[in-house]
């Protein structure tokens, strides 16, 4: 019998499929920008292809700085804090910041 698959994603779609027809990305989602200390959400959206670990899916973070597209956030995560790498397309502001702007 054949050996099943271990890749990053073995297993985890199911977790990562919505339960409705997904709509597209608009312009406004690909151009969005946070500013360095902002809070912001990491929701996975889109292809598999560029999305953040499944372990940091609706986590709230800090954006620490910009590279390129895409924000270094700063996230806790089991006690320790990391720096992951999110395209601006998975994040979103949160309700705090939100509030701040007005």
């Amino acid at each position: 019998m054949p050996e099943r698959s271990k890749g990053l994603f073995s297993g985890m779609t199911r977790h990562l499929a919505r339960h409705h027809k997904p709509s597209k990305l608009r312009i406004r989602d690909l151009i969005k920008s946070f500013e360095v200390g902002e809070k912001v959400a990491i929701v996975p959206k889109g292809s598999f292809r560029d999305i953040p670990h499944p372990r940091y899916r609706g986590k709230i973070g800090i954006v620490k700085e910009k590279r390129g597209n895409a924000y270094v956030v700063e996230v806790n995560s089991m006690s320790a804090k990391r720096l992951v790498i999110v395209n601006n397309r998975h994040l979103e502001h949160t309700m705090q910041s939100a509030k701040k702007k007005d």
